[in-house]
């Protein structure tokens, strides 16, 4: 009798442990999963809008504007740019970007301009689109044209973070680590249910070899 229950008391400490881990897998795999849900749908929309970029058609608007600088401003503008070396790097002045606002409805940060004796120029990159502003020295003529691709262009940058800024490079670090906690954690759910679902292994097998196959044979 001793030896017959000896195995039942030996598997107690087994199945509190197996029971303790799927607890906390579980419960790290939803939390994740809530996190990831959203944003991995939208990534995997983005991501067939992106494979088949050439058949989806874009077409970009552009909105062109034109000004003449105040004397006032032109003068301030002017003796800074003299200050400048060729191709040197600043911030527009706030004067100029307040009078960039009303004029010509356009909102500039402390994005870098670049700055020469003949001219200032701007690049304003943005998902979906590209802008740029250039102000010509010394006459003092501004020129804005803005590019808008379309919303799909638009999330297709935002999967790829292209001109993003810091916040969405922080989110897209944080949406991987989530993915990454996803994934980790139902790998190891799967090994521990493994033993009564056959498929489990060749299933995962086949998710490897299957891209590693298509990468070796058909990608040069």
């Amino acid at each position: 009798m001793k030896s017959a229950a000896a195995p039942s008391l030996n598997a107690v400490p087994d199945q509190k442990r197996r029971a303790f881990w799927l607890r906390h897998l579980h419960q790290w795999h939803w939390i994740s999963s809530g996190i990831c849900l959203v944003a991995m749908l939208a990534f995997a929309v983005t991501g067939l809008t992106l494979n088949h970029a050439a058949q989806i058609e874009a077409r970009p608007q552009v909105i062109q504007r034109k000004a003449q600088l105040p004397q006032a401003l032109l003068a301030s503008l002017l003796a800074q740019a003299e200050k400048a070396e060729a191709a040197d790097k600043q911030p527009l002045p706030p004067a100029l970007r307040d009078w960039l606002g009303a004029a010509l409805e356009v909102s500039v940060g402390e994005q870098a301009a670049e700055w020469s004796p003949d001219e200032v120029y701007l690049a304003l990159p943005r998902p979906g689109g590209d802008a740029w502003l250039r102000v010509a020295l010394p006459q003092g003529q501004v020129e804005y044209e803005k590019t808008d691709r379309g919303w799909i262009s638009y999330f297709n940058d935002l999967h790829k973070g292209r001109n993003t800024g810091a916040a969405w490079s922080w989110f897209i670090d944080i949406f991987a680590v989530a993915c990454l906690v996803f994934c980790v954690t139902g790998l190891f759910l799967l090994q521990m249910h493994a033993g009564k679902r056959p498929a489990t292994w060749p299933l995962v097998a086949l998710g490897l070899v299957a891209p590693l196959l298509l990468a070796l044979l058909f990608i040069h």
